[in-house]
């Protein structure tokens, strides 16, 4: 089930909102969202639901065994391997047994094992390092990792950010409008700008045959926001979802295409997986506070797994690498390399990230700057530009904080979020099923 869907958008959520707020109890009301959150995930995934429940039920016990043990590290230890076992398993079994020469072993991947992985894990993590209590109820742990809203596509939230509000949170008028403000912005990034630029990303990219160099651009450009509207857009509607039932999650995007630096970059982009690397990985291994040679280790470690985590592929590894290479030499020359170059290495970057092989993705980079034998342009971009520049104008214009200044005026902000709404839900109800980019991951 996603969100931009007219099965959640009338029944699911109306129907949880109702049964949530007919009661007053605070356990009754966490065991309706675990329930809910398990029907939501059951919807699409109805076997692996259970492989889910099953990998809590262990990290729960681990974590509850561990805080009462004389050997703590022992039982992190097991918790770790049985979680990266089964993202290994699940996620990279085919690519690893492929790439030894072996018989592709092609086994279903469950939507967002990454990151309820990640969340079990930094759970085990925040219990280790005394950060939070190991909780006693399991039900209470299965609600932190299975609550709907950030389960399938993020952002990953810590178990220390939310631990007190399980029990103890406060729902309110203000931060139910909030939530619901939230989620129309996110609902809109998704349906009416992602949706739209990844047909032109999806067209370019997989059906033009050695495009000119302007319709080359026209696809990473499109690329590049389809993939910014689509994950900031799930996050601002898993954070305002969150708000509908007193959770507040930290955020996620904070307008990375501002960037000046590709670290600055970093610093804005899907935060919560670069906080969780630079806690769980970077801070362990020694983080800053080693050799330089050592230093170059980690940040090359940091930045493999980042690669490794999105996907089994060779691209995805390679656009890891880029980042590490691109951050090494920010670091050593102590420069800001400027906005411009900034974005343009971001969007050769996504290209990488975008294709199926490597060898497609340096192929299309070739195309970008004419190199291969190309055109400047052609018809087909002239026809293109005629057919959507209203609405890339509207997505340039969102990756700035422009429409977030809206907000000082409350008046036209709501008149807004009603036509936003109401174009939304009209592009719901006719057309296809389109799911999240992230959910693969």
């Amino acid at each position: 089930m996603v969100f931009s869907s007219g099965v959640f958008m009338f029944m699911f959520l109306p129907g949880l909102l109702i049964m949530y707020y007919a009661v007053k109890s605070r356990a009754v009301r966490n065991y309706i969202l675990l329930t809910a959150s398990l029907l939501f995930y059951a919807w699409g995934e109805p076997v692996f639901v259970f492989i889910m429940l099953a990998s809590i039920f262990l990290n729960w016990l681990i974590a509850l065994v561990m805080s009462r043990s004389s050997w703590p590290k022992l039982w992190l230890t097991l918790a770790t391997c049985i979680d990266v076992l089964l993202l290994g398993v699940f996620k990279y079994a085919g690519f690893i047994t492929e790439n030894l020469g072996m018989a592709r072993i092609n086994i279903a991947l469950p939507i967002g094992i990454s990151f309820f992985t990640f969340q079990m894990m930094s759970y085990v993590f925040d219990v280790y390092y005394g950060k939070s209590k190991a909780q006693s109820n399991p039900l209470y742990v299965a609600l932190y990792i299975s609550f709907f809203p950030q389960l399938i596509a993020g952002p990953i939230v810590r178990y220390s950010q939310i631990e007190a509000e399980i029990t103890d949170r406060h729902e309110n008028f203000d931060s139910f409008s909030e939530g619901v403000r939230r989620f129309i912005y996110g609902l809109g990034k998704k349906v009416l700008l992602a949706n739209f630029v990844a047909q032109v990303a999806d067209n370019v990219f997989g059906y033009i045959v050695n495009p000119s160099v302007m319709m080359s651009w026209l696809g990473a450009i499109s690329y590049t926001l389809q993939i910014y509207f689509d994950f900031s857009g799930y996050s601002d509607m898993a954070i305002g979802l969150g708000l509908m039932f007193g959770f507040h999650f930290e955020e996620n995007f904070n307008y990375p295409y501002m960037a000046e630096s590709v670290t600055d970059f970093w610093r804005r982009w899907h935060i919560s997986l670069s906080t969780w690397f630079r806690d769980y990985v970077y801070i362990p291994l020694g983080g800053n506070r080693v050799s330089h040679s050592r230093l170059l280790v980690n940040l090359f470690t940091v930045w493999l797994l980042t690669g490794i985590w999105h996907g089994a592929n060779w691209t995805f590894i390679l656009w890891g690498m880029i980042y590490f290479v691109l951050l090494v030499i920010e670091r050593e020359t102590g420069r800001k390399p400027g906005h411009v170059l900034t974005m343009l290495a971001v969007i050769l970057a996504w290209v990488i990230f975008r294709c199926e092989t490597v060898g497609a993705g340096l192929g299309y980079i070739a195309s970008m700057f004419g190199l291969n034998g190309n055109a400047l342009y052609d018809g087909g971009f002239v026809e293109y530009v005629k057919g959507t520049w209203l609405v890339m104008a509207f997505a340039v214009i969102g990756v700035f904080p422009i429409m977030g200044r809206l907000h000082r005026y409350r008046w036209i902000e709501s008149a807004w979020l009603v036509v936003v709404l109401w174009l939304s839900v009209a592009e719901i109800v006719s057309a296809s099923y389109n799911p999240f980019i992230y959910f693969n991951f």
